[in-house]
């Protein structure tokens, strides 16, 4: 395992600490690895309210409200970006975090493995932004590098928020 996640783990949580800002999780191919490696950082409790782990097609619609007619392309933008929206919305956080993708070996819905969709919705401004990823290598580097992606989003999005908007969304 690379310490790539753990050093952007704990950036992310000073980053978070420092905007007084809460993170949340809806995760499917990374089943809880982002909420995880977070976790693994001492103080994340002022910033990490919480995590789902959607890794079922359906659970994505029955627990986090994905809309069912886009869970016929599981692998997409549009689900990733409901699934942050999600995390934010029923966590009440202020930065919410959606991955979807391919781990391999196979293919899903036509999409090669190592496709995967990274979703960051920031509700203080109500905006989303996603990241097309295409990863090579097994399950276990497929699912790390995305946490390593989902990071470097995290920290674009926290980074290009205005500071005025503070945090807490409780």
């Amino acid at each position: 395992m690379t310490t790539a996640g753990p050093v952007l783990a704990t950036d992310i949580v000073g980053l978070l600490q420092a905007r007084e800002l809460t993170l949340a999780t809806a995760e499917s191919i990374t089943a809880g690895l982002v909420a995880a490696t977070i976790a693994d950082v001492p103080g994340c409790s002022s910033v990490l309210r919480g995590g789902v782990v959607a890794y079922a097609t359906d659970t994505k619609a029955s627990v986090l409200g994905v809309d069912p007619a886009l869970l016929e392309h599981v692998v997409s933008q549009e689900v990733a970006v409901q699934l942050a929206r999600a995390a934010a919305r029923l966590l009440h956080a202020d930065i919410g975090v959606g991955t979807t993708g391919v781990a391999g070996p196979d293919e899903l819905d036509g999409q090669s493995p190592g496709t995967v969709w990274i979703a960051v919705h920031d509700a203080g401004r109500d905006r989303t932004t996603s990241r097309l990823l295409e990863l090579s290598g097994d399950r276990r580097s497929v699912r790390q590098a995305t946490v390593d992606a989902v990071f470097e989003l995290v920290r674009e999005v926290v980074e290009a928020r205005p500071r005025a908007l503070g945090g807490g969304q409780e």
